[in-house]
């Protein structure tokens, strides 16, 4: 491991907690944990495997070159991708047994030549676009799409496995719109039955409606932030209160603590002000790192056992936190900028709510250079 003064250690102990809280709530869907983003910055590869040995049965990225790392990894579940341009290099897929996505005639088109150059059958998820107007095929398209699906079907190149969708706002149950692009579903379902297809899965729900729709866990539902102990619902419930625990603690060592007087301008700007003589103390971690520049003067830390923030602008690779007078913090104690609360730190939610963001950023733009520690891995996690 390279030496950095900062690392992120992953829990995957919390990580197997979670795909069973979630096969809880959802016990007639089979489990598809979503490990794209470098597993929301967990680690691709370790949590992948972890997730399987708990008994998640699918893996989900978003793009190709994520799906081909995991099979040279050597893990062999089934695994769906859904971002690919054209050109990409589909036969790699289909020879590597991946699920591929499909949205539009040209990625089909794609994927059936791909599945004749390498004598293999694609396997395919038609994708409808129900409402949220980003992926997937409009239900208009829809019948044309499955037509010439079939087709390919019966030519014995093209092998349609599943139908989905996504939600738009499934954070929000009170709303009425995930209850409109459900009906949705059901219709798109119907459409592609009607082209003679009998896909196996239909798999509409995420991490916010796994707890807020049951409606629409269906086959299969498709965990992402939620697989990592973070509320997806964080305005209706936290973390503990939907029984999952936080995965990722991030810990900076301090570097440098002094003490200055009062009036000391602190950081680029002179943004923060020191109001009092008090001791200050520098961690090694920035915007490099990803934490986010729009929690300067809000972000929140554990150091010394009390609860601090960060003092004025935060740096490309250094912030800077206000630990008042007469701390007895010293250079090389460990700070926890988020973990999973339980002992008085912050959380991801408490620096997504300083940054005016989301958890699921927090935690994925956290950078490559910042170690991954796993702990409590264990030797059946082999995917």
């Amino acid at each position: 491991m390279t030496y950095h003064p900062a690392r992120a250690v992953i829990d995957h102990a919390a990580i197997r907690h979670n795909v069973t809280r979630l096969r809880e709530v959802a016990p007639a869907a089979d489990v598809m944990a979503v490990v794209k983003a470098d597993a929301y910055g967990h680690g691709l590869v370790p949590v992948a495997r972890t997730a399987l040995a708990a008994g998640a049965t699918w893996l989900g990225v978003a793009q190709l070159g994520e799906a081909l790392a995991l099979r040279a990894a050597g893990v062999q579940a089934p695994l769906l991708t859904w971002l690919y341009s054209p050109g990409a290099p589909l036969g790699e897929a289909v020879e590597a047994g991946l699920d591929v996505s499909v949205s539009a005639p040209w990625a089909l088109a794609e994927l059936a030549e791909a599945a004749r150059r390498t004598g293999t059958p694609a396997r395919v998820h038609l994708k409808v676009d129900t409402g949220m107007s980003r992926g997937g095929v409009t239900p208009a398209d829809l019948p044309a799409l499955a037509r010439a699906a079939a087709a390919l079907v019966a030519e014995g190149v093209v092998d349609v496995v599943g139908v989905w969708s996504h939600l738009a706002r499934a954070d929000e149950p009170d709303e009425g719109t995930t209850g409109v692009q459900l009906a949705r579903f059901h219709d798109a379902v119907r459409a592609v039955e009607g082209a003679g297809l009998a896909p196996r899965l239909r798999h509409l729900a995420a991490s916010s409606a796994i707890f807020t729709a049951p409606a629409t866990h269906l086959d299969l539902v498709r965990p992402g932030l939620a697989l990592y102990g973070l509320s997806p619902i964080p305005d209706l419930a936290d973390a503990a209160t939907l029984g999952l625990r936080p995965a990722m603690r991030l810990e900076a060592d301090a570097i440098l603590v002094k003490d200055v007087d009062t009036a000391t301008p602190v950081s680029y700007g002179h943004t923060y002000v020191t109001d009092a003589a008090t001791r200050l103390a520098v961690l090694p971690v920035g915007y490099g790192d990803g934490i986010p520049r729009h929690a300067s003067n809000r972000g929140p830390v554990l150091l010394g056992g009390r609860r601090v923030r960060v003092a004025g602008r935060v740096c490309m690779d250094q912030v800077v936190v206000d630990l008042g007078p007469g701390s007895d913090v010293a250079a090389g104690t460990t700070a926890v900028l988020f973990g999973d609360g339980t002992d008085g730190a912050p959380t991801a939610q408490d620096w997504a709510d300083a940054a005016g963001t989301i958890s699921y950023e927090i935690v994925s733009r956290l950078g490559d250079r910042v170690p991954r520690v796993h702990v409590n891995v264990r030797e059946d996690a082999d995917g």
